[in-house]
Order: C-alpha cells, then sequence, then structure tokens
C-alpha cells in the first residue's frame, strides 16, 4: 500500500501490467470444437496480492523470492483475501450443458448472451464416436470407460440429425414471427452460449481446483484446463505455483484419514483397519467381508499417492 506523510498527498501509481498475459489480450483459445475461451481485461498481478497482505507493514520488501515465500505462505494457511485483489474478465462459448455447471459458482459477475434479444449462436457441440462415455457405476454424476466406436458412430449420427432437425425448427418459428423468447425453447443443451465473466482471483482458484480435478465433467475440465494452465499461469505465476503445489498437487487429509496414515506409519495395519471401519470408512457385506465405501475408495487412492497400500487391500 502507498505510504507517505502526508496522506492527503496524492501518488502517482502505474496500472500493473503483465505482458505475458497482455500476449493473450482478445485471442480466442479454442475449447472443445466450437467454444472458446479469451481474455478481456484484468486487474493485478503478484505483487498486488503480495501488497496487499503487506498492508500494515507499508512497501515492504520487493525481492522475489520474499514476494514467492509469502505467497506460498498464504496458499498454504489459506489466508485467501490478498487474492481479492486480482480479478480477470473473461470472454467465453461454451454449451449450454456446461454452462449451467458454470454458472453455479456465484461469486462472479456475468453477463450471457440473450436468445430474447438475439438469434441463438448457430453452433452446437457434437461427440465425436471414439468420445461416448459410459456412465461410472461407482460414481453417479460421473464417467468410466468409452461405448464401441461402431455404437458411437451410429449415436454421432443420431446427434447430428437431431441437432439439425432442432435449428431448422427453431429457424421455421423464426421465419413465420415466432417470438425469439419463445421460438428458443426445443433448442437442445448443446447449443453453444457466450458470457462475459468477471471474476476475482481467489474465487477463480476455487473454481479450477474443483473443475480441473480428473472427476469432473471432461467438457467443464477442458475449459477450466485452459484457464488455468494458458491463462492464470501467464498473469500470476508465482500465485499459480502455489496452487499446483498446495492445492491441486496437496494431499489433505481428514481427522480419521490422519489417524488411519498414523497407524499404517508404526505398522499396525490391523489398528488400521479397526479405526477405518469405525471411522464409516468400510461396508460389511452378507458374508462379512469389509469393502471401501465411497469415502474409503478416496483414502484408498491418496494412500496410493504416497506409496502406501490401504489396510483392508
Amino acid at each position: 500500500m502507498p505510504h507517505t506523510d502526508d496522506p492527503l498527498r496524492a501518488e502517482k501509481l502505474g496500472r500493473p501490467m503483465v505482458p505475458a498475459l497482455d500476449a493473450l489480450l482478445g485471442e480466442a483459445i479454442r475449447v472443445l470444437d466450437e467454444g472458446f475461451v479469451r481474455v478481456v481485461d484484468y486487474m493485478g498481478d503478484d505483487s498486488a496480492i503480495v501488497q496487499a497482505a503487506r498492508t500494515s507493514y507499508g512497501k515492504g520488501t520487493k525481492r522475489r523470492h520474499e514476494d514467492r515465500g509469502l505467497l506460498r505462505y498464504l496458499m498454504r494457511h489459506a489466508h485467501t483475501t490478498p487474492f481479492e485483489m486480482c480479478e480477470i474478465k473473461l470472454h467465453v462459448r461454451v454449451p449450454m450443458d456446461v454452462w449451467r455447471q458454470w454458472i453455479r459458482h456465484r461469486t462472479a459477475s456475468v453477463n450471457e448472451y440473450s436468445t430474447r434479444y438475439s438469434e441463438a449462436i448457430a453452433a452446437a457441440q457434437r461427440t465425436a464416436p471414439a468420445a461416448w462415455r459410459l456412465q461410472s457405476t461407482g460414481n453417479r454424476q460421473g464417467s468410466s470407460g468409452f461405448l464401441p466406436l461402431e455404437q458411437g458412430t451410429r449415436l454421432s449420427e443420431e446427434e447430428s440429425g437431431l441437432q439439425r432437425q432442432a435449428r431448422d425448427i427453431y429457424d421455421a418459428r423464426l421465419a413465420a414471427g415466432v417470438a425469439r423468447e419463445q421460438a428458443r425453447k426445443d433448442l437442445p443443451l448443446s447449443t453453444y452460449t457466450e458470457a462475459y465473466w468477471k471474476i476475482d482471483l481467489r474465487n477463480l482458484l476455487h473454481f479450477l481446483d474443483l473443475r480441473m480435478d480428473e472427476r469432473a465433467q471432461e467438457e467443464i475440465r477442458a475449459y477450466a484446463n485452459v484457464i488455468g494452465d494458458r491463462i492464470v499461469a501467464a498473469w500470476v505465476p508465482l500465485t499459480w505455483e502455489a496452487f499446483l503445489d498446495y492445492r491441486r498437487g496437496g494431499t489433505r487429509l481428514s481427522r480419521i484419514e490422519r489417524t488411519i496414515l498414523e497407524a499404517l506409519a508404526s505398522g499396525n495395519r490391523e489398528r488400521a483397519l479397526a479405526l477405518a471401519d469405525e471411522g464409516g470408512l468400510l461396508s460389511r457385506g452378507d458374508d462379512g467381508r469389509l469393502t471401501p465405501n465411497l469415502e474409503g475408495r478416496e483414502l484408498e487412492e491418496k494412500l496410493e499417492r504416497l506409496g502406501l497400500q490401504a489396510p483392508w487391500v
């Protein structure tokens, strides 16, 4: 924070500029088949976060390694308010079904393309024959594996025909004079929409933490990966490094998980198994066998990343 002996004396300030992000301004980065993300504007950079965190210390130190250390401390200990000092405005084109998930993040300012005032965008997201996913048996809201190519080819042909018919009907309604707000009602959710989306960095990182996760739907994950790896990484590289280390690449343990890990580390697998059972991470079948539930399977994945084996394996 600028500091002078005379609080009424104006101090000339320069707007933070990030050349790596400036190079992306206005560039439409392709996502899926007809979608895109592009940077419209931004405010702040890594130094703005550092400046906010050091408010009570005046200008503080300016050396890069000290800034990096402070940013990592803030991320590591979830002191997230200083990250709100940075904002970014994106222009996105996204299928409506994906947008439904996206807009649930209610921490952004949004202005969406209106099909009451304008004709619907003449583009719909299509699925390649090899990209039809099977419903996951272990996750009700997820997918796992793919349908055979022959079956996928038929589904893609049916999809193309359905989208074409829906668009023809929509165009015919408009030609007949039907109001746009009513003519649109049978357009498929695969139809693309566009929006300006402005969000602060704190909430953007929360969005990315959820939507870059391997359990997120593949289509919205594609957008999140572009925003994170291409845009945020260029905008605030030190913050992005800390985010990858402590949020995306870190392993969080619950109290129960920590006690199980402690038992495993001491070599007491029987105790670890008992703790998992008492903690509700296991289900007992009719034959008396213990099998992990969803929470237990998630712990199993964490242990595997640490080179350990779950006590029930």
